[in-house]
């Protein structure tokens, strides 16, 4: 029978995870601590800040020349991370996927389809049913990557949130536009707001959600963590941002 047993899931393998904050927080950095070989999707092209960090590798567009500090295509996204799904398969084994500031693509991807509208600026109002199509596609297609992890950045945004008591709030959430946002967010096993502790200065995450902050962790019981340790899933331990 196509049945298996609820003993036979491992809820942090193939993990997929999504954290969100201001913009130069360290979302980007945060793939250092990232355990084995992992491969950079940068949509915003901020790769500079992991240097010299072991065992991460950028994906260059092959648009680019070996010497140039580009490396994806934001004047034409569309046709940059096609070529990323492309050459997928021959990227080997690897174990952990970064897709870099979903929220960048999203901005790119609009203003890229504003230069064939009437006034060359502008977007129709097609285009943002366009969005929605296009955005579900392409994360179904990357978060169907077989046996690696998943790591989703992007900036923050505030937004109306109206409680069941009927109370309003404006709810701290990844900026991406709300009618592809909850399918992406709904697909995460953890989404997480990055922050920083303003006595020290270390970097934490959010990981328990409130009517202030939207967050979730189905993969272990922590609440908030220090960034360091965001992918030790299973440790159960709390940890204060530090």
């Amino acid at each position: 029978m196509p049945l298996f047993s609820t003993s036979d899931i491992k809820r942090t393998n193939n993990w997929r995870v999504v954290i969100y904050g201001k913009p130069g927080i360290g979302k980007t950095t945060v793939a250092k601590y990232l355990l084995g070989k992992t491969i950079v999707l940068p949509f915003d092209n901020s790769h500079k800040s992991l240097d010299n960090v072991p065992n991460i590798e950028i994906w260059r567009d092959p648009k680019f020349s070996e010497e140039s500090d580009m490396a994806f295509d934001r004047e034409h996204p569309n046709e940059s991370v096609n070529n990323f799904i492309k050459e997928v398969p021959s990227f080997g084994n690897f174990d952990n996927l970064v897709v870099d500031n979903i929220t960048a693509f999203q901005k790119d991807w609009f203003v890229e389809l504003g230069r064939s509208s009437k006034n060359g600026i502008s977007n129709e109002i097609q285009d943002y049913s366009k969005w929605n199509n296009y955005f579900s596609r392409l994360m179904t297609t990357i978060y169907m990557i077989p046996n690696v992890n998943i790591l989703t950045t992007a900036w923050e945004d505030q937004v109306p949130f109206t409680t069941e008591s009927g109370q309003q709030f404006n709810r701290y959430e990844p900026e991406i536009r709300s009618q592809v946002r909850d399918e992406l967010l709904g697909l995460a096993d953890v989404v997480g707001r990055m922050l920083v502790n303003p006595s020290t200065h270390g970097r934490g995450v959010i990981l328990e959600g409130s009517d202030g902050v939207f967050a979730k962790n189905r993969l272990d019981n922590r609440t908030i963590c220090a960034a360091k340790d965001l992918f030790k899933f299973g440790s159960g331990n709390d940890d204060k941002t530090n």
